[in-house]
């Protein structure tokens, strides 16, 4: 009998036909988020999981009785209980690479677009309002020779940095250690967290969501930057502290922000609907033909390699194949 996979949606399907010729895929028709109780149904009998990271995969999922392999469509895991699938001896796997330069892409369109009011702009001439050029239309921030204060220069802001130099911004950045490679090709300088929200025109978020990084931006962190600071999250929704960062931008304690990932996903504070001065998407940062075909690619291999009993090059807890036995 062929092994199954779970696939709690459908993704593209470069990546299922991998798995598709040696393996029984059972795959959530449903665009839907998945229940746990839905996933807990999906699994029965399947040794492979291929989740999102909108799905929740605690210790409950983990503990089915079948499960052996779980590989994530997505670069982070926050969702996954990864101690406890340890604990089982459970490999779990993602997709780092493939999104790297297309969320990058996303997050210098939210600093372009929020800096120069641009999707303000375009309601405002399909309302009608567009009557003539003027001077003080919709004046906005310059990008070009400003400073962009990068949080987490890892693979995505990193690659945030190299597309700044284009624009010849002065890049600061905050990161666990400095990175000489990063400095050497973009002129990047580490800078010290507080200084870097004080000095920085446009703040961009790009930290894993972790225990330490909740909630990293808060109220205390708006005060600190300028108030004609423009600030960019396309990392995880709950980094920020999303009530304190509408009360930045109603009183003025910051200028702008542009935002693809919110502290509730999918619920949206309302109060940030409202306002003209934020660019808010749907959590679009890899949504392109090519990264998604390539997340699957990803996904699916590891997955293969999993079930084959190869160790995958994307396993997030190395550890399981210390003494596993697959």
């Amino acid at each position: 009998m062929r092994e199954r996979i779970f696939f709690t949606r459908r993704i593209p399907s470069k990546g299922i036909e991998i798995l598709k010729k040696d393996y029984e895929l059972h795959i959530r028709e449903d665009e839907s988020i998945p229940t746990k109780e839905e996933i807990i149904d999906g699994i029965v009998g399947c040794e492979g999981l291929v989740c999102l990271l909108t799905d929740p995969i605690d210790r409950d999922v983990l503990s089915s009785p079948d499960l052996k392999f779980v590989s994530t469509y997505a670069a982070g895991y926050n969702n996954i209980d990864v101690t406890f699938a340890s604990s089982r001896k459970i490999p779990v796997t993602n997709a780092p690479g493939a999104l790297t330069e297309t969320t990058a892409d996303i997050a210098f369109a939210l600093l372009l677009s929020a800096g120069r009011r641009v999707v303000e702009g375009d309601r405002f001439l399909r309302e009608g309002s567009f009557h003539g050029w003027s001077p003080m239309l919709l004046l906005g921030q310059d990008i070009h020779g400003k400073t962009l204060g990068i949080v987490g220069a890892g693979r995505i802001g990193g690659a945030l940095a190299r597309r700044a130099v284009g624009f010849r911004m002065n890049i600061l950045y905050y990161n666990r250690k400095p990175d000489p490679v990063l400095e050497r090709e973009t002129g990047a300088v580490y800078t010290p967290f507080d200084q870097l929200l004080c000095n920085s025109d446009f703040v961009s978020l790009h930290t894993p969501l972790t225990r330490e990084t909740e909630h990293i931006i808060s109220a205390r962190e708006f005060g600190l930057m300028k108030k004609k600071a423009v600030f960019i999250n396309t990392s995880r929704g709950p980094c920020v502290n999303e009530n304190d960062l509408v009360k930045a931008l109603e009183s003025g304690d910051i200028w702008a922000a542009g935002l693809d990932v919110f502290e509730r996903e999918p619920l949206v504070d309302e109060r940030l609907l409202c306002m003209d001065n934020v660019v808010l998407l749907p959590h679009l940062g890899s949504a392109s033909f090519d990264t998604r075909t390539g997340m699957a690619v990803t996904a699916c291999t590891n997955m293969a390699m999993m079930l084959a009993g190869k160790r995958p090059p994307n396993i997030i807890n190395p550890e399981v194949y210390s003494d596993i036995r697959i």
